[in-house]
């Protein structure tokens, strides 16, 4: 990158459009989930500039290929990739890349997941059957992961305990809970995951 575009202080609408010179790493982290799961919403509370969003309105067609039951309200939907950008530390960058959750999509995820550090898996307690097609393809291409359990209302808390027996886990694979609304709450998921891709790396 271009020093003289690093030093520069011109911001978009929600941040520095440029990464700080100080920064010394970067990194690929994806943002994956089934359909309606909160992924858009999660980049978009903490980028730190204007997320990229490739949302497209939900036709009649698709209400026969989409599951709405979990989310009947969505009227929106990821068809290629979000995209946003997370200074975690003044050396640490992190690139977000927010995958689709339909099953149509999938071939994205090739591309997608070439050169990811990890992935940030976010969770349903209500719809956790529909999480197993994603583990699959976290397992195929090798990534690290934490699960963030996404707590849409308390009707559908499930302890840690139940979380991992469900969806199997292993011992030391993190699982938190948060609230993609909340940029705080996302932002410590984020933290939960670099810490295990560290750990591990280490």
């Amino acid at each position: 990158m271009d020093s003289k575009a690093s030093a520069s202080v011109e911001t978009s609408a929600t941040g520095p459009i440029y990464v700080s010179s100080a920064v010394t790493t970067a990194a690929k982290i994806l943002v994956v989930g089934h359909f309606a799961v909160g992924k858009t919403t999660l980049i978009g509370s903490l980028s730190e500039i204007t997320p990229l969003r490739t949302e497209e309105k939900m036709t009649q067609a698709s209400m026969h290929v989409d599951d709405l039951r979990g989310a009947p309200d969505k009227v929106t939907t990821t068809v290629a990739l979000d995209f946003g950008r997370l200074t975690l530390s003044e050396e640490l960058v992190l690139y977000l890349f927010g995958t689709p959750g339909q099953q149509r999509f999938m071939q994205l995820w090739e591309d997608m997941a070439r050169g990811a550090l990890g992935a940030l898996l976010l969770v349903d307690p209500a719809r956790l059957e529909e999480t197993f097609p994603v583990i699959d393809l976290i397992d195929e291409y090798g990534l690290e992961y934490a699960i963030a359990v996404n707590s849409f209302d308390a009707a559908s808390h499930f302890e840690e305990a139940e979380i991992r027996e469900a969806l199997d886990l292993l011992p030391d694979t993190p699982v938190i809970y948060c609230d993609a609304r909340d940029q705080r709450s996302s932002a410590q998921a984020l933290v939960t995951l670099v810490r295990h891709l560290l750990r591990r790396a280490a």
